[in-house]
């Protein structure tokens, strides 16, 4: 018979009974290694721990051998082999750690002891199964653990270039107080925003949400601030003036993400305001909601427009709207996410409230976060991005 892997200790002082045992499960080609005591015994067991083991001990050494077993870890069944058929040394030996009880000797009811070495090397091949399956798991784990810090380490660098990318918190431009806000619902933000001046008397802002989340989506916002970069130095060089054309500022984005492959698409607000003509000229790419501008006066309303997203079609094509600036004005752009921290049942009861939070007077970034407690909120159901452009031009203009 071929030799097989499992290995077989058998402990009894009897060498009769020893070799008579280890012969016959030789013959069924085991490894068998045969020791008449304890002490010896622990000489195999630094060579590892025994698949099964047979022993004539008592039950107190039955019990020091199982603690033994129980340390390394391993599940080595341990079969009693005993003259004594009394039942209390048969539930003495069971309580102490045996898994099974055979008289001897053992090889005299072959058909018993083979039922027995059947039912433990079952127990065994399970057992080794179990393990290989646990250190399998235990190595998926690590391999996960270790995934999962690398993609947090990623996203904190990705985190990172999307700070850097943004425009400072709050500038002065050409007569303008601009501030902005920007929470991700992960740890990166689909949502992005920029503002600049074009020329001595133009400002360009724009707000834009990239569809999906992570890194994917994150992408796009470095595509956008590398593509509005590319224009001011096109601009300023004088080889392109797409950016001084709301209209063909989409476009630009448009081509650029259908070139990318990402299947991705953007919805965005851009606007240009002319502070010598006192006039806003913008473009929407399916952004929601519109822009608010509200006046010093008092008159509050969402901006009008619509249009075809960005990144989805060939050569799509979108109007230009204006709207005069010829008093003192603030105009607070939003990404959708706003919406979704107003406590309202219908879109139209959500927009309605955030026309009222801007009419009363909540026009900066801090009062309108207090107004919707986003300081408080731990987890978004979506980024929120707000720009907030207030005329500073006219003295009388006060910023709250």
């Amino acid at each position: 018979m071929t030799s097989r892997t499992e290995r077989i200790l058998i402990i009894d002082a009897d060498q009769h009974a020893r070799t008579e045992l280890a012969r016959y499960l030789e013959a069924r080609g085991f490894y068998v290694t045969g020791c008449a005591d304890f002490g010896a015994a622990q000489t195999v067991f630094s060579e590892g721990i025994p698949d099964v083991i047979f022993v004539d001990v008592p039950p107190a050494t039955i019990r020091e051998l199982a603690r033994i077993i129980e340390e390394s870890e391993s599940l080595t069944p341990i079969v009693c082999c005993s003259e004594s058929s009394s039942s209390a040394d048969v539930v003495a030996a069971l309580r102490a750690g045996a898994a099974d009880f055979l008289l001897k000797p053992c090889n005299d009811d072959k058909a018993a002891l083979d039922d027995v070495i059947e039912k433990l090397f079952d127990r065994v091949r399970v057992n080794r199964l179990n393990q290989l399956y646990r250190q399998e798991l235990e190595e998926a784990n690590r391999e996960l653990r270790n995934g999962i810090a690398e993609l947090r380490a990623d996203q904190r660098a990705g985190r990172k270039v999307q700070l850097k990318m943004l425009p400072d918190r709050e500038q002065d431009i050409e007569g303008l107080h601009v501030e902005h806000l920007i929470k991700p619902s992960l740890y990166l933000s689909g949502d992005f925003l920029d503002y600049f001046p074009i020329t001595e008397n133009q400002v360009l802002v724009y707000i834009a949400d990239v569809s999906g989340h992570g890194a994917s989506s994150a992408f796009v916002t470095v595509l956008l601030k590398n593509l509005t970069n590319r224009l001011q130095r096109n601009l300023r060089r004088g080889s392109s003036d797409d950016i001084l054309y709301p209209e063909r500022f989409l476009q630009r984005i448009n081509s650029e993400l259908l070139d990318t492959g990402l299947g991705k698409h953007v919805t965005v607000f851009v606007g240009i305001i002319t502070l010598s003509e006192r006039k806003l000229r913008y473009a929407v790419g399916a952004h929601f909601p519109m822009p608010i501008l509200s006046f010093e006066e008092g008159s509050t309303a969402f901006l009008e427009g619509r249009g075809l997203p960005v990144g989805l079609f060939e050569d799509p094509e979108w109007d230009v709207y204006e709207a005069s600036l010829d008093k003192p004005f603030r105009l607070i752009l939003f990404s959708d996410g706003i919406l979704e921290v107003i406590r309202a049942k219908s879109l139209d009861d959500k927009e309605k409230t955030l026309l009222e939070l801007v009419s009363s007077g909540r026009h900066t970034i801090a009062s309108l976060s207090e107004a919707l407690n986003l300081d408080d909120i731990t987890e978004l159901p979506d980024d929120i991005a707000i720009v907030s452009v207030t005329d500073t031009a006219n003295e009388s203009d006060s910023r709250r």
